[in-house]
């Protein structure tokens, strides 16, 4: 299975959460329709961060594929990009590490200068409130459904410079 693949089911279900969330006339129901798609967010990020290392790992040697899938069991949400940047990747090496950073810096440049739009405090924001949300029960108030979109989109981007990263 492709990492985009883990897409699809989560895009459809935002096409059907756009056109109930946003007239919701409860503020408590809503934000618990926004904490809702922020654990399934991470847990689409937090599977396809999987699926592009045992891609990666399986290509190089199924012997290498089996440990790494062994190992990405243990994974439980850590997938800041601080995780990513200092635990995950470097696992693989320096010269992916080193391609993950570049790719990510020239992603977070073009949005910046293009919308104003941070790939990087986004894809993170999401991270931090599922954590808040599925450990907690509460969001932030920044926390909207809205800004939970703009992080899913975020991810995305992420995700895409990590696989591209990842290719011998």
């Amino acid at each position: 299975m492709s990492y985009t693949d883990r897409f699809l089911l989560l895009d459809a279900l935002i096409g059907h959460l756009d056109t109930v969330v946003p007239v919701l006339p409860d503020p408590f129901l809503r934000s618990q329709h926004v904490g809702f798609l922020t654990v399934s967010v991470v847990t689409v990020f937090e599977l396809s961060i999987k699926d592009i290392f045992l891609e990666f790992s399986r290509k190089k040697n199924g012997a290498f594929g089996t440990y790494c899938g062994n190992v990405m069991e243990k994974m439980n949400g850590r997938i800041s990009l601080r995780d990513l940047r200092e635990v995950h990747v470097p696992k693989f090496g320096e010269k992916y590490l080193a391609k993950f950073r570049k790719k990510l810096e020239v992603q977070e440049q073009v949005f910046l200068r293009s919308s104003g739009f941070s790939v990087k405090s986004s894809y993170g924001n999401v991270v931090v409130w599922r954590n808040s949300f599925a450990h907690e029960g509460v969001l932030p108030v920044n926390a909207t459904y809205a800004e939970t979109c703009k992080g899913y989109d975020a991810g995305k981007i992420v995700l895409r410079c990590l696989a591209e990263s990842m290719i011998r």
